[in-house]
């Protein structure tokens, strides 16, 4: 049975966060005009392997998708995800599109 992951958007830290084990993994943001940029994502070697990271790129382009907002993947992981998951393409501002190879 996969291990639920609960993310929490923290607005205080603009970060989406996710608490195991006495460690936070998370993926920084930043809301700019009509978009969200997402700079940074940081997951403990500890976290590896149990889809963390994923969870965490999905809470950042869900909010992103529900707010209408554009998003700048400037951190190579969610930049990457991205690329890997059609369904998150038509977020991608448009400045961005040609860097992460989309149409």
């Amino acid at each position: 049975m996969p291990e639920t992951l609960d993310v929490v958007m923290n607005e205080e830290t603009r970060r989406f966060e996710i608490e195991l084990d006495g460690e936070t993994a998370f993926a920084e943001y930043r809301l700019v005009d009509h978009g969200i940029i997402l700079p940074h994502t940081v997951v403990p070697d500890a976290f590896e392997g149990r889809g963390v990271g994923s969870a965490l790129a999905k809470a950042a382009l869900g909010y992103a998708r529900e707010q209408g907002l554009k998003v700048i993947p400037l951190c190579p992981f969610i930049a990457a995800y991205i690329t890997k998951h059609p369904e998150w393409h038509d977020l991608v501002h448009e400045t961005y599109r040609a860097r992460l190879g989309i149409d």
